[in-house]
């Protein structure tokens, strides 16, 4: 069965321009009020007729005014639906829900049935009402994104800022961003430091403050001072760009339940349409006391009640209820069928570096030995101010008070370290084959060491030294916590890193499964060993770059970063906007919760109808036994779908 949107004020059906305009909102002209007329005067007209009919207040009130009265109250609210279900009549689908409501209350109204025949049709102009209420809540949130999209850019040209549209800004032109704009593309820091509101593309409240050279990301928010920003890509291939299109398109990629309930629709329709003749018809063959117009009606109840409208609505409703809390969440699904393949996970598969750890080296710990530690770190720190290593720049965030010394003479010993004079002193800093090579006694303390150590002697004596590590990130270890609460417990850690730091790092996360100084093509053969067994469902969570290959294989792939990153957004199955391995966490839950409640909508609607269906075909339901099946499921399976919005998964 084909649902389409019904324009209840008797207009065309909006577009999807026209709809993503049309969201249920009062934007000041009454728009929203005016969409509730319709219903409200055809719920008036009905009231007032119900009233008059059981007081017998007016005795005019019969005959062909009774008539009249009712069918101006149906008007306002069958009217579209005839409408529609004429078109699609005209195009060849007959058997839509347009149809079905349409011969059900016209004939209620052949009968003489008049209330009920508006009734129907009133409270099937409600649903729709409450449907479009409850879509335009769930796509709240992922429409929110579509508003951090820049509309314009003040670029630098010919000696002055013009205001130009993002999408006319080449790479590499520089363009400037006032306090309280949105940056309108991605690009690099010119600007000393800027204080960032990146709330809307990473779902965090706290500002990101950033320094000259990083990276900064369209949709961000410039809070303090005026900056600029040297453009690195266009807008088309900006981050913001991929994830609006990824979040626009996520709909389109159906979930398996939601694609067998509109397949089952397609086949269920038609069948209940004969099987309503027959109702009809059929006992005149096996009843003595057979009355057409008894049995007329127990075929249009019956027509009512099958009409699988909870079923249509609130299944797509409920996953895209969940997508939208998602996005609430900063966590991207490309699609309902991905919340469903979370549900399945028990095999969780995570990289290290990036993932669960920052990705930068930081001082661990310094140990002086025959020297104060500032001292101690002076020297250290003159020496590799001379280095671009990336420990060198660990080391270089040292905090340290008063003024430091000056290398002289520096040189690199290949593989080993650095050699320079300090203060007049000779100094060494770098591993133990260095100090080995210049004969330096190294306390035996530091081979229990697995993190990246660095060595400084001064005058051919030791002088001590600094460990250096990947931080933690501050989630890592509830992450691991949590998702043994929820159920995954098995959970194995695969790094590219040295295998001593990814077991010492394993053990910190209480992960018993580790296994270090892995090539992308090892990480891929041991994801594809663990799918081997039919029981696993895997997940992977990788920082989308190296890790591509194991995202794409896994059966539901997790990036991390993923705005920031390319391959991420292309991988991966679910993107993880923060750098908060946490997160994955919430994903598990908001899937399954919105696998409960999708399941909950079918049997429910199930439920209820088959039941009510047995009675109406015994003639023991009436017209309002009917629209309580119909309409009256498909409203309380709306209203839990929408309950999705209102959790918390925190």
């Amino acid at each position: 069965m084909k649902k389409k949107k019904v324009n209840l004020r008797g207009l065309k059906p909006n577009s999807e321009e026209q709809h993503s305009h049309d969201d249920g909102h009062d934007h000041g002209d009454g728009s929203a009020f005016k969409t509730y007329i319709p219903a409200i005067i055809s719920f008036v007209m009905l009231i007032v007729g119900i009233a008059v009919d059981y007081f017998d207040s007016i005795p005019q009130f019969k005959g062909w005014i009774r008539l009249v009265w009712y069918t101006l109250a149906y008007i306002p609210v069958g009217f579209p639906v005839i409408k529609e279900g004429w078109k699609s009549l005209i195009k060849g689908d007959v058997f839509t829900e347009f149809f079905l409501m349409s011969i059900a209350t016209i004939g209620a109204f052949i009968i003489g049935e008049y209330p009920e025949g508006v009734a129907v049709m009133l409270f099937y102009a409600v649903g729709e009402l409450f449907q479009n209420a409850a879509v335009n809540k769930a796509k709240g949130n992922i429409k929110a994104l579509l508003d951090v999209r820049p509309k314009e850019a003040n670029v630098y040209r010919d000696g002055d800022y013009i205001s130009v549209s993002p999408e006319d800004v080449n790479i590499g032109e520089k363009i400037q961003i006032r306090v309280g704009e949105k940056i309108p593309l991605d690009g690099k820091l010119l600007s000393s430091k800027a204080s960032l509101n990146t709330s809307a593309l990473t779902g965090e409240s706290k500002p990101d403050s950033v320094l000259k050279e990083a990276k900064v990301y369209a949709g961000s928010i410039n809070l303090y001072s005026v900056i600029e920003v040297e453009v690195t890509n266009k807008f088309e291939d900006s981050s913001i760009a991929r994830i609006l299109d990824l979040v626009q398109n996520a709909t389109a990629r159906k979930s398996k339940t939601e694609l067998f309930i509109r397949q089952f629709a397609r086949i269920y329709t038609p069948i209940v349409v004969f099987l309503a003749i027959g109702v009809t018809f059929l006992p005149y063959f096996f009843v003595d006391d057979y009355v057409f117009r008894d049995w007329l009606y127990r075929a249009l109840i019956f027509l009512v009640i099958s009409c699988p409208c909870a079923l249509v609505i609130s299944i797509p409703l409920g996953y895209f209820g969940g997508l939208g809390a998602a996005s609430k969440n900063g966590i991207l699904f490309k699609g309902a069928s991905f919340l469903d393949a979370m549900t399945r996970i028990n095999t969780l598969v995570m990289d290290k570096t990036g993932t669960v750890t920052k990705g930068v080296f930081k001082i661990k710990k310094v140990k002086a030995i025959g020297w104060e530690e500032s001292e101690f770190m002076k020297y250290l720190m003159a020496m590799e101010e001379q280095s671009t290593h990336p420990i060198a720049k660990a080391i270089m965030e040292y905090k340290e008070n008063g003024d430091g010394y000056e290398a002289k003479e520096v040189s690199e010993i290949a593989g080993k370290g650095l050699k320079g004079i300090v203060n007049g002193k000779t100094v060494l800093v770098g591993n133990k084959a260095l100090m080995n090579t210049n004969d330096i006694d190294v306390p035996t303390e530091t081979d229990s060491i697995v993190e990246s150590i660095v060595l400084m002697a001064i005058d051919n004596n030791f002088a001590g030294y600094v460990v250096i590590a990947d931080e933690l990130k501050e989630d890592a270890k509830q992450t691991i916590t949590e998702l043994q609460k929820v159920g995954i417990n098995k959970i194995m850690m695969l790094s590219g890193d040295k295998d001593s730091i990814t077991q010492q790092v394993a053990k910190e996360l209480n992960i018993e499964n580790a296994k270090g100084g892995l090539l992308p093509e090892d990480k891929l053969n041991k994801v594809e060993i663990l799918k081997k067994n039919p029981e696993n469902k895997v997940a992977f969570i990788g920082d989308g770059i190296n890790d591509a290959p194991v995202l794409a294989a896994s059966n539901v792939g997790i990036a991390m970063g993923g705005l920031g990153s390319d391959v991420a957004i292309e991988t991966a199955d679910v993107i993880i906007q923060t750098d908060q391995p946490s997160k994955v966490v919430r994903a598990i839950k908001i899937s399954r919760s919105t696998r409960k409640i999708v399941c909950q909508n079918i049997i429910l609607a199930f439920g209820v109808k088959v039941i009510v269906l047995i009675l109406g075909a015994g003639g023991l339901a009436t017209m309002w036994e009917a629209v309580f099946a119909d309409v009256g499921v498909a409203l309380l399976a709306i209203l839990n779908a929408i309950r999705l919005q209102r959790m918390s998964w925190r």
